[in-house]
C-alpha cells in the first residue's frame, strides 16, 4: 500500500492583460484578478509560497508559486 507524504505543485501563472479594453482599466482588472487569487488561497486555507511575482513590460503579471496540492501534507516543500 502507498500513502502521499507530502505533495506541492509548482505553478507559474501569466496574468494577462485583456485586450478589447483601454490599457488602464485592464491594469486594475490584472491587479484586481491577483489579489483575488491570492484571497481564494487564504480562504481556502491552501498552503502556498510565492518564489516571485514580476510586472511584465505591458503591466501584466507573472506569478511562480509552490503551492499544496489538494488536501495533502506539504511536508518541508515550502520551507
Amino acid at each position: 500500500m502507498k500513502r502521499v507524504k507530502a505533495a506541492c505543485i509548482c505553478q507559474t501563472l501569466h496574468f494577462m492583460l485583456k485586450e478589447d479594453v483601454v490599457h488602464s482599466y485592464a491594469v486594475k482588472i490584472v491587479q484586481e484578478e491577483v489579489a483575488r487569487y491570492k484571497a481564494s488561497l487564504e480562504n481556502n486555507r491552501t498552503q502556498y509560497k510565492i518564489i516571485s511575482e514580476e510586472t511584465q513590460p505591458d503591466d501584466s503579471v507573472i506569478i511562480k508559486i509552490i503551492k499544496q496540492y489538494n488536501t495533502s501534507p506539504v511536508g518541508d516543500y515550502l520551507n
